[in-house]
């Protein structure tokens, strides 16, 4: 699943093509997504409107309209977006394609069909966006106002207070949208390995020393993933159809029996709550 970093790549290089461009005309497929697609609306609110802003909260992907209403995209598990050139004949599972006054398109496709599109009417009322549960960016976003009431500040202090005196793994907290947006299970291992932290450790039980370095690496794993394109595991492209290569730095995650990279212990892979979890047995404690 694109996580944060994937995300932030694939809105970096649809930013210079979509900004100021007129999506013309909609195409959609037959079959719904995650979500029913609403046709209707994007018809109505979307067709002939002109993209006037691309932004990012969490793993959403919203684009802004001067007609006032948003699109936002979720790319669940294998969902893609690209711009084609003009009669680039149709993929197998494009389900929403935009054709811009150019003749190119921004095209939606996902093979598993567990992402989602859904259109914001002017007015963008905060409390019914698919964002009002979520938490604080990990990373600085220049997001607007009117996307949600002012989130907490992501700090190692603000992580402390969150966790209070819970007995909840590590791994699933920093993995929960409502504690921080956009870290992922491939992320959230290699964040706990960096700062030697087992994931199943209670987060109750962590100091503020600790929680204060969890922050710090948070930042730093995340930023680098991003300037290296993201991590291309299985499906993951960005929007010109390449592969990111931060998986080439990966220190735990899918390594389970090669020796860690510190102390030369096998990496042991568990399940934590439903979810391959990837570790060094001696390092993190």
């Amino acid at each position: 699943m694109p996580e944060l970093p994937e995300v932030e790549v694939i809105r970096r290089g649809l930013l210079p093509n979509l900004l100021g461009a007129t999506l013309v005309d909609v195409r959609t497929g037959p079959k719904d997504l995650r979500l029913p697609i609403p046709r209707k609306e994007l018809g109505r609110w979307i067709q002939s409107a002109t993209i006037t802003d691309l932004f990012r909260r969490g793993k959403y992907l919203l684009f802004v309209t001067d007609s006032d209403a948003v699109v936002v995209v979720h790319l669940g598990m294998t969902g893609k977006l690209g711009i084609f050139p003009p009669n680039t004949p149709d993929a197998l599972h494009d389900h929403v394609c935009f054709r811009l006054a150019d003749d190119r398109e921004l095209r939606y496709n996902d093979v598993r069909r567990f992402g989602c599109l859904q259109v914001l009417p002017p007015g963008k009322p905060s409390s019914s966006t698919p964002f009002a549960s979520l938490g604080p960016e990990p990373l600085p976003t220049a997001n607007p106002l009117w996307l949600e009431p002012v989130q907490p500040v992501f700090s190692g202090q603000y992580l402390k207070d969150r966790a209070g005196n819970r007995a909840r793994p590590v791994k699933n907290f920093l993995m929960d949208n409502g504690t921080v947006v956009g870290i992922g299970n491939i992320y959230a291992n290699e964040i706990l390995f960096q700062t030697g932290i087992s994931p199943s450790t209670p987060v109750g039980s962590i100091t503020l020393e600790r929680w204060l370095k969890v922050a710090k690496i948070t930042k730093e794993v995340l930023q680098n993933a991003i300037k290296m394109g993201g991590s291309t595991i299985r499906d993951y492209v960005d929007s010109s159809g390449g592969q990111g290569y931060f998986q080439i730095q990966l220190s735990v995650y899918g390594k389970e029996g090669k020796p860690c990279q510190i102390c030369r212990t096998p990496i042991r892979k568990e399940i934590i709550a439903g979810r391959a979890t990837y570790l060094c047995p001696c390092c993190q404690t």
